[in-house]
């Protein structure tokens, strides 16, 4: 403890904690506080300058280094014990070029402050659901938005990413410049240096139709495939997820939502809305779509913001069948019996995010029909214990109709990173992993 103090006390302006200082707890909690990790010293650099002297200091301290913005995606990460944990929180700055139709993100940065910088200039960025999602996590892993099935994936949208190297150098990687290193981050991930910060192209969206369709849960069965089938048909400019939730007694939620059971569409259309006409004919007893500004798209699917207790499971699925939603109903519709108090959440895939994208790094595209994602509130051990339960029911119950891979974003638990790539785009990373990071110093949720 004592040579790890020396090394690192006087780095980040003194903003470094290590077990047993006051703020340590503090420190170390990512956005999923259901996950505890539990870091040889977390550090808060300022500027990409900071953060370079902490992995120098790290190295030479024998220490690893995982950074971290929010901390979404923490579970993977296992056992920290000689790990600095690299917190970007501070490093939040964005700039946007609206004559280029570009934007630059600090790696503290979160969608929302991009969001709010770029609405006036009338353009949109491949945002998540979530305003307090972190834009470089999010954008190594993938990014699923609501424009994705029109423009693909966040990842293929960024044009430079700046880095600190295993050697504690900043470099800028393009398609011109460091070129391995720009393939393989855009979808890799954190297995090749701290990113600092990121550039990416930007989007003429001012407004979107966009909202909800709404039934009771006991709908489902009629619903839930009269949605999937025409998802698979649907044209690009249509993004949709389908939700069944059991949404709790909160008073900070809307009363006609409070404490019920909901099969929830929700989504956004960037070119006629003629073409929902057959949700609409599904008689939803609530029906908020309409045209609204595209900022307001970061809360649309009013995921929780600030930090949660969480767990969750993920797969990838090709095309359904009835037997598919027996199942998922089964598992986590009506008289099944869940605690599962979030969601049971089906992400409607194809359009662009079907199609290898022009300029691709090692994600060019998604090949799967629909994403499964599951979540659960964690706010005590016995409720995360039932949630866990829970969610893995509810992947299991859909594994005949899983096609083996994964999306990363979603991977909320240790799992075999290979399956989100082709064997060849695996064994790329892997060989630019090693020269680019030869000692393993550097360490990912997700481990290539």
């Amino acid at each position: 403890m004592t040579t790890i103090a020396n090394s690192l006390r006087g780095l980040c302006g003194g903003a470094i904690h290590l077990p047993g200082d006051p703020g340590y707890d503090t420190a170390r909690m990512p956005w999923n506080v259901a996950v505890d990790q539990r870091p040889a010293a977390v550090a808060f650099p300022a500027d990409a300058a900071e953060v370079a002297e902490v992995v120098r200091a790290a190295r030479a301290a024998g220490l690893r280094v995982a950074p971290q913005g929010t901390g979404h995606n923490a579970g993977p990460l296992g056992p920290l014990d000689d790990v600095v944990l690299l917190r970007t929180s501070a490093m939040t700055a964005v700039t946007v070029d609206p004559a280029r139709r570009t934007a630059r993100a600090e790696a503290g940065a979160l969608w929302i402050d991009v969001v709010e910088q770029t609405a006036p200039h009338g353009l949109a960025a491949l945002h998540g659901s979530s305003p307090d999602v972190g834009v470089v996590g999010y954008s190594l892993g993938g990014g699923i938005g609501w424009y994705a099935r029109q423009h693909g994936l966040q990842t293929n949208s960024l044009t430079a990413i700046e880095l600190v190297t295993a050697g504690g150098e900043l470099v800028r990687a393009t398609a011109d410049t460091e070129a391995d290193l720009f393939w393989a981050l855009r979808g890799g991930g954190g297995n090749f240096g701290v990113v600092t910060a990121v550039e990416f192209d930007l989007f003429p969206i001012a407004t979107a139709h966009a909202g909800w369709l709404v039934w009771d849960w006991r709908e489902a069965a009629r619903v839930l495939p009269a949605w999937a089938e025409w998802a698979v048909a649907a044209p690009d400019h249509v993004t949709t997820a389908a939700r069944l939730l059991q949404i709790p007694p909160m008073p900070q939620i809307p009363e006609v939502f409070r404490n019920r059971q909901l099969l929830v569409v929700d989504g956004a259309v960037l070119g006629d809305p003629a073409v929902l006409a057959p949700l609409r004919a599904l008689k939803p007893e609530m029906d908020t779509f309409a045209d609204v500004p595209a900022p307001s798209l970061s809360r649309l699917h009013m995921d929780p913001e600030g930090p949660t207790p969480a767990v969750g499971a993920a797969a990838m699925l090709g095309d359904l069948d009835g037997a598919a939603f027996d199942a998922l109903l089964g598992a986590a519709g009506p008289g099944s019996g869940t605690s599962l108090l979030v969601a049971a959440e089906l992400r409607q895939l194809g359009g662009a995010l079907g199609r290898p994208a022009p300029r691709h790094g090692a994600l060019p595209r998604l090949d799967a029909t629909f994403a499964l994602f599951t979540c659960g509130i964690a706010a005590t051990p016995e409720m995360a214990a039932a949630s866990h339960a829970d969610t893995r029911r509810v992947v299991e119950a859909l594994r005949p109709w899983a096609n083996g891979r994964e999306y990363l974003n979603f991977a909320e638990t240790k799992v075999d990173t290979s399956r989100a790539f082709d064997p060849a785009t695996w064994r790329r990373l892997q060989d630019v992993r090693r020269a680019a990071d030869p000692d393993g110093l550097f360490v990912a949720n997700h481990v290539i």
